[in-house]
């Protein structure tokens, strides 16, 4: 049975997201829809590739991934359809793909060219649903569109090190279900640059000189628990996706607050870390 996931900003009020499920089912007996999410904040493409790269290899070889956030179709903004570690995603050419394919070649891409026989001001329920249940029935891309070389590109979402590679600068990339602020930097780039220094790590009124394993490692759990920093205490690890997280322990938002709410910390604000200088022999 072929799976069909769906990730968008159309949140949950709309009849947008059944709609897409209706007209699937409609073109294919036997299908597997499955929600990865629709509460994607409106056109934040970068939020949406987050959530797709931390989830799209959880599922079988061969699914295919629809993405509908920035999908309306403009000359700058074309629909693309690819494969990708042997999964299948469509989507719109703004730069997405470049985020979640950013350590992996896509095996091919094709640019859809399937809108002359179909009217729409909806693509993803006209289009992308028509691409995504022809490979779902063992189509090939290039039925649906002509092959081009290279997916569109999103430099600006690359964290920034300056020249004297003492300081990395990124951005924050999403904020989780518990209030937590996730940059785009990753483990690998903070080590690679950083080489073992010392650091400060500055966003907005909080700073930190040190990086957890785990939110628990942040504990002094050998301390009774009526004398712990527990509740409510600021740390930044690595999170489970390999970037840099700034938390507060056992947050909640509805509650104490959270770390994007206490830190004032939103989509896409500066992350700064200074590393410290090293003498030349």
């Amino acid at each position: 049975m072929p799976i069909i996931t769906l990730t968008t900003d159309f949140g949950l009020k709309d009849p947008s997201t059944g709609a897409v499920k209706g007209a699937i089912l409609s073109e294919l007996d036997s299908v597997n829809i499955v929600d990865i999410s629709h509460l994607i904040a409106p056109f934040h493409i970068t939020e949406a590739a987050y959530i797709i790269k931390n989830t799209y290899n959880s599922f079988p070889k061969g699914t295919i991934h629809i993405v509908g956030v920035d999908s309306e179709i403009t000359p700058e903004n074309k629909h693309i359809a690819l494969q990708l570690d042997d999964h299948f995603f469509i989507c719109a050419n703004n730069g997405i793909m470049s985020l979640i394919a950013s350590e992996i070649k896509p095996q091919k891409i094709v640019e859809i060219n399937i809108h002359d026989a179909v009217e729409t001001n909806f693509p993803v329920l006209d289009i992308f649903v028509k691409v995504a249940c022809h490979i779902a029935r063992g189509g090939t891309l290039e039925v649906i569109g002509k092959t081009i070389p290279e997916i569109k590109q999103l430099k600006d979402f690359t964290p920034f090190v300056n020249k004297e590679q003492n300081q990395l600068i990124g951005h924050v990339m999403y904020i989780d279900n518990y209030g937590n602020v996730v940059s785009n930097i990753s483990r690998k780039l903070f080590e690679s640059i950083g080489k073992g220094r010392k650091f400060k790590i500055n966003a907005r009124s909080v700073s930190f000189t040190k990086i957890h394993e785990s939110y628990s490692e942040a504990i002094n759990f050998s301390k009774p628990k009526e004398t712990r920093e527990e509740d409510g205490k600021k740390l930044a690890l690595f999170n489970a996706s390999g970037y840099i997280e700034l938390a507060i322990y056992k947050s909640n938002p509805s509650t104490v607050g959270s770390a994007s709410t206490l830190f004032g910390l939103k989509l896409n604000d500066t992350i700064n870390i200074k590393f410290e200088e090293t003498n030349a022999d």
